[in-house]
């Protein structure tokens, strides 16, 4: 083989390879595999990231690559006399496109320091407070009786004094999580078929969420300002949308905050439009010390903004209580989407998010959380800073989990990313957060679902090596 050999066909030739060896056994060292096939470090990358993702291969940071054991429940699904090619016809192209949400890669081997993660880190998590509520939630003698469609009342009168402005409790509708949430919004508002308006980049999820509802995401260009509010008038124009998706608040990934003067011009040009704004408020508890802005539906005078609020984030993963405020007909369309999916959110669940959030102990959490995100976050932009040549940071976040990072000109986000993982640390990809071509390479790293700040500069460290590693971009 030669240098212009692609990643495919090195991927054969290790398949071959494989078939020769057994599970448990080691592949040559990337070193290796250069020297024997005469290729590039980006093109074994890439090879060796496509055999970990058809499950064919594990990476050991630190030991090296090895033959996969067998997927023994695979294998005798294959090897069934099961007939299901009839799916195929019945299905039809209703696909639901799952490789945003899906890590491509697969989970990262024991080891890897994830800076990929969209949570907090456990010991970040309020976890005595929630296992409290959850205890006292369940000793309730109506703990698992049927809960309202809408939501326990108390707990839809504290999102609308969180939400502020003239946000009542029948206005808020309880949600399995943010991402319920979003999905519930997108199938409500909008018809299949439909151009929804999205920030660009913006959160993989919600892009996901869009196109399962049948919508075609229009990217708009952000700035350091936020959206663009001259680029949003002419997508509403030459589009006819009648959504928008952004994120005004700490906006993921780029942390960006939608300037002041912007946020009445956002709402004028929607209303003008005959659209609606869906705004993503997830990280309103993950500011670093100073205060968030007011959500933009607090200062909706006519029904544009549909409200999406989370606990997940600044709380635990398996929190998942959100919520969604809404004025008009769209709430009533709301509640009969999720009524035909799933008639209301578990009780016991809402009660301990209730328990939680009226404690004092909610706002001290919140106030620390803070002060370690802002902690960490300095503390990995200085790492990034030393540690990765070339690489250029959007701007230091005052809120939010990540850092958005623009790579050196010529360098395959994807393939370093895949080498990120040779190296035992996980990032994510920036091509997975644009709509349609991304304009450069970026990688958004998380600084909170790590266990230290140790891990930060240590993550930073491997992922500069990696960098290295992947040398002058081949040809």
């Amino acid at each position: 083989m030669n240098d212009s050999s692609t990643s495919g066909e090195l991927a054969d030739r290790l398949r071959t390879l494989l078939s020769r060896l057994s599970p448990g056994d080691r592949l040559p060292s990337s070193r290796e595999l250069i020297k024997e096939y005469r290729v590039g470090p980006a093109t074994v990358a890439r090879a060796i990231a496509a055999l970990a993702a058809e499950g064919a291969v594990v990476t050991r940071p630190g030991s090296g690559t090895y033959v996969a054991q067998r997927n023994r429940l695979r294998d005798a699904a294959c090897d069934s006399d099961t007939d299901t090619d009839w799916q195929t016809v019945a299905l039809t192209d209703r696909a639901v496109d799952t490789h945003l949400i899906a890590e491509p890669l697969g989970p990262p081997p024991a080891g890897t320091i994830n800076m990929d993660g969209g949570y907090v880190h456990r010991s970040l998590q309020p976890t005595r407070a929630l296992s409290a509520a959850l205890a006292r939630a369940a000793r309730r003698p109506d703990a698992w009786d049927r809960a309202p469609a809408g939501g326990l009342m108390a707990l839809r009168t504290v999102f609308a004094r969180i939400v502020g402005g003239s946000v009542a409790p029948q206005d808020v509708l309880v949600t399995a999580g943010g991402q319920s949430a979003l999905s519930i919004a997108f199938r409500a508002i909008a018809g299949p078929g439909s151009p929804v308006l999205v920030e660009s980049p913006t959160y993989p999820r919600a892009l996901a969420a869009a196109r399962a509802a049948g919508l075609r995401p229009v990217p708009v260009p952000l700035d350091a300002d936020g959206l663009r509010p001259d680029m949003l008038a002419d997508a509403f124009a030459m589009t006819g949308a009648r959504l928008l998706y952004c994120q005004p608040t700490f906006q993921n990934p780029t942390g960006t905050v939608l300037a002041p003067e912007r946020r009445r011009q956002i709402l004028d040009v929607a209303r003008a439009s005959g659209a609606f704004v869906l705004e993503d408020d997830f990280a309103r508890h993950l500011g670093h010390g100073g205060a968030a802005p007011r959500p933009l539906v607090a200062d909706d005078r006519d029904g544009t903004v549909v409200h999406v609020t989370s606990l997940t984030k600044p709380a635990a993963p398996s929190l998942r209580i959100g919520a969604l405020v809404a004025r008009g007909p769209v709430m009533e369309r709301m509640r009969a989407v999720r009524l035909v999916d799933d008639f209301f959110v578990t009780r016991p669940l809402q009660e301990a998010a209730l328990e939680v959030l009226s404690s004092p102990s909610w706002d001290r959490h919140v106030r620390s959380l803070g002060t370690a995100l802002r902690e960490r976050c300095a503390v990995l932009a200085a790492a990034v800073a030393q540690e990765i040549p070339g690489a250029t940071l959007a701007g230091l976040p005052t809120g939010g989990l990540h850092l958005w990072v623009r790579l050196p000109s010529g360098v395959d986000d994807t393939v370093l990313v895949g080498a990120a993982r040779q190296r035992g640390v996980a990032v994510s990809a920036g091509s997975r957060y644009f709509a349609t071509e991304p304009p450069a390479a970026h990688l958004r790293i998380g600084f909170a679902a790590t266990a230290d700040h140790s891990e930060l500069t240590e993550g930073a460290r491997r992922l500069g090596a990696a960098l290295t590693d992947l040398g002058p971009r081949e040809a």
